[in-house]
């Protein structure tokens, strides 16, 4: 097999306008996160508070999914994007709203955290339509020859903006206020829909438009179940987000156990992504094709350790290179997951497969949040960190053990077959 170019899905117009979308557009959402979180347990000072933040994004994120899926492969994905888009800037318009001076002094306390909870509802709703798309969407604007490296690239480019919105989240609290750092969020969230609409509208490629929803979403469910490799990857990382993710919390290891203000808090949350970002362009060099089931095993594994250590921790710089290290390992399961997607999901079935893996990981996130603010409330921080991570090591040795096709996945025949039709 030839090397791959690094570059190359970089090389296409329309795929670096869906980068550029796609950063600001995670930036803005992940500033957005830090800033609520922040705000939230400001007001509340209960660990659960944030756990709710979770709760309140899943229940329409888990509910909507499939449904949200069937709609994506039927639509064409530009305006659906855009339309989805539209929708976040007012979410982020209403959060600015509620946390002004002027709601602030004249509302109550419960009725703006009510307010709060109601609004990332709304989120969770969108998050369902929002993964979906843009899975469907990458596979539209490059060769099927180089769908592992525009997997990585964009992979990145979501970890970069996570990083970035995440530091100057916590920095802009700081600088400029919250309330101030949420209009920021609405004009950024404008700036992406803008460009958005310089990429042209693409073809519809499933060739069952109209087909009833209750055969297209058991279509979509029997595949992801029946390919033990996909089946197998989405339930690992499904397993490491929910019990070995520390976003959730990460506020009251701020605030309460390091002790570190607004800019700590900000920095914590950064050296996950840092980490990602470090190890998803290296894997633009390094292909992952080789070996891939062990890698992804690995890399969960060593994950769950980091995460363990971060949680018995009590020195700062020791506590962000723990972080650093989970989110470096994180970063290239991600690699690996969105490869596999991508090369062993047809066409028209992307955006069915993309809500299931939307169940499996993305609403895990929420959930885990959730179970992360429920565990501190009843174990504490320290507690419940720890006991994430070692349900993460249990789960990657039972994966291992139980499903030899993800164990034995090895990527390299498919990549080469997907050059030669090229």
């Amino acid at each position: 097999m030839k090397r791959q170019d690094p570059y190359a899905a970089l090389k296409i117009k329309e795929f670096n306008l869906f980068l550029f979308v796609r950063f600001l557009l995670v930036f803005g959402w992940s500033m957005q996160f830090i800033v609520i979180e922040w705000q939230v347990y400001s007001i509340t000072k209960d660990p659960l508070s944030l756990g709710i933040i979770g709760l309140m994004e899943i229940i329409p994120a888990f509910s909507m999914a499939l449904f949200a899926g069937h709609i994506v492969d039927q639509k064409e994905k530009r305006n659906l994007l855009a339309v989805c888009t539209a929708a976040f800037s007012l979410i982020s318009l209403g959060l600015f709203l509620l946390t002004s001076s002027h709601f602030v002094g004249h509302w109550s306390t419960n009725s703006i955290l009510y307010s709060i909870y109601g609004l990332v509802f709304f989120g969770g709703f969108l998050r369902s339509f929002f993964g979906p798309t843009i899975f469907s969407l990458v596979a539209l604007l490059v060769p099927k020859n180089i769908y592992h490296n525009a997997a990585t690239w964009s992979t990145s480019t979501w970890k970069t903006a996570a990083v970035s919105g995440a530091l100057f989240g916590g920095f802009f609290i700081s600088w400029i206020g919250v309330d101030k750092t949420l209009c920021l969020v609405f004009i950024l969230v404008i700036l992406s829909l803008i460009v958005l609409f310089q990429i042209n509208k693409k073809p519809i490629l499933n060739k069952k438009i109209g087909e009833p929803m209750g055969k297209s979403l058991k279509a979509g469910i029997q595949f992801v179940f029946k390919n033990k490799a996909i089946l197998g990857v989405l339930t690992l990382d499904m397993i490491a987000v929910l019990f070995g993710g520390t976003v959730a919390i990460l506020s009251v290891f701020a605030q309460d156990v390091l002790k570190v203000g607004p800019e700590g808090f900000g920095v914590l949350n950064a050296s996950i992504s840092m980490g990602s970002i470090l190890t998803m362009l290296i894997t633009t060099y390094i292909p992952i094709n080789k070996n891939t089931g062990k890698k992804m095993l690995i890399s969960v594994f060593i994950f769950g350790i980091s995460i363990i250590a971060f949680g018995l921790s009590s020195i700062f710089w020791v506590s962000i290179l723990a972080l650093f290290i989970s989110g470096a390992a994180d970063g290239i399961s991600m690699v690996i997951r969105q490869t596999i997607l991508q090369l062993k999901t047809p066409d028209e079935m992307r955006g069915r497969v993309a809500s299931v893996n939307s169940m499996f990981v993305g609403s895990s996130n929420e959930l885990g949040a959730f179970e992360s603010g429920l565990a501190a409330k009843i174990l504490g921080p320290i507690v419940a960190v720890v006991f994430g991570g070692t349900m993460t090591l249990i789960t990657v040795v039972a994966t291992g053990a139980l499903n030899p096709t993800l164990r034995e996945l090895d990527l390299t025949k498919e990549i080469e077959a997907n050059e030669k039709e090229m």
